[in-house]
């Protein structure tokens, strides 16, 4: 008995990607403050590219045992204002298991001044803060942070300049 030959080829959904613009509208739901990922700003020498970055590190506050994770981020940077979009943790391929927290750097070239940074989860909660960088100082300075004006917003990332993390080239 010879199977049926479709007519029709079906369909398969496809899976929604889910946009950062849309994370930045978003109103978030009501919950209390917890400190789940900290943004650490620093310096960052790149020995093969030969290039001077600025970083800015989104690291969650648990750590994890059992798998390696990355923070997944999209980055939306307008003049000033450097938007961070948490999109989600996914599982990087590790050898030797080891209790770390999952982390993700944003390197940038071309920043000097003052900037805002803006954290921005899913729900669409946002955390900032306003930082200094001047290169030829090696300042990297916060300044202040603080959760913008907006329904429902609340703190769940907290803001460091990590020195302990600068790298520069050998000539300077």
């Amino acid at each position: 008995m010879p199977l049926r030959n479709p007519i029709d080829i079906p369909k398969i959904p496809k899976t929604r990607k889910k946009k950062p613009h849309a994370a930045l509208e978003a109103i978030p739901a009501k919950k209390p403050d917890k400190l789940e990922y900290y943004c650490k700003a620093f310096f960052r020498y790149d020995e093969k590219a030969k290039k001077q970055f600025y970083a800015f590190a989104i690291e969650t506050v648990v750590e994890f045992t059992a798998f390696a994770y990355e923070v997944s981020v999209d980055v939306i940077k307008d003049k000033n204002v450097i938007n961070l979009v948490v999109m989600g943790l996914k599982a990087k391929m590790n050898a030797v298991p080891r209790v770390q927290p999952a982390r993700n750097e944003s390197l940038f070239e071309d920043l000097f001044g003052d900037f805002t940074v803006n954290v921005v989860k899913q729900d669409g909660a946002i955390n900032s803060a306003d930082f200094h960088i001047n290169i030829y100082n090696k300042e990297f300075s916060l300044l202040k942070q603080y959760k913008p004006k907006k329904k429902n917003n609340r703190l769940f990332c907290e803001f460091l300049v990590a020195e302990d993390e600068f790298s520069f080239s050998e000539l300077h």
